[in-house]
């Protein structure tokens, strides 16, 4: 697979989302941001055997599952390893979570 960098913005129920990949052989560094680019709470998944070892890095504020969720299933997927920062200004909906994660998901595969 080979490596590059994915910006893509997303608007969901009037709010705003910065997504930033950037691809490698073996994993993924994904950034999302609402309205403001700020480093925000960071987990990290490596997979190392039949589960991916996740480790928080910063401790997010809010949507710690979200963030894990996706990091484990690209670490998975990529038989690699997945470090993800997420910055939201306020808890995601529950469509905002869905688009959000189906977009990050499929972008991550090319």
């Amino acid at each position: 697979m080979p490596s590059g960098f994915t910006e893509k913005v997303v608007t969901v129920n009037d709010r705003s989302f910065m997504i930033r990949i950037i691809s490698y052989e073996n994993g993924n560094f994904i950034s999302v941001t609402e309205n403001s680019e700020k480093i925000g709470g960071m987990i990290v998944s490596i997979n190392s055997g039949p589960v991916p070892s996740t480790s928080t890095i910063i401790p997010p504020k809010s949507e710690a599952l979200f963030l894990k969720l996706i990091s484990e299933k690209i670490a998975y997927v990529r038989q690699g390893m997945c470090l993800i920062t997420g910055n939201f200004e306020k808890p995601l909906e529950k469509e905002a979570t869905k688009q959000l994660m189906d977009i990050i998901l499929e972008e991550s595969k090319q």
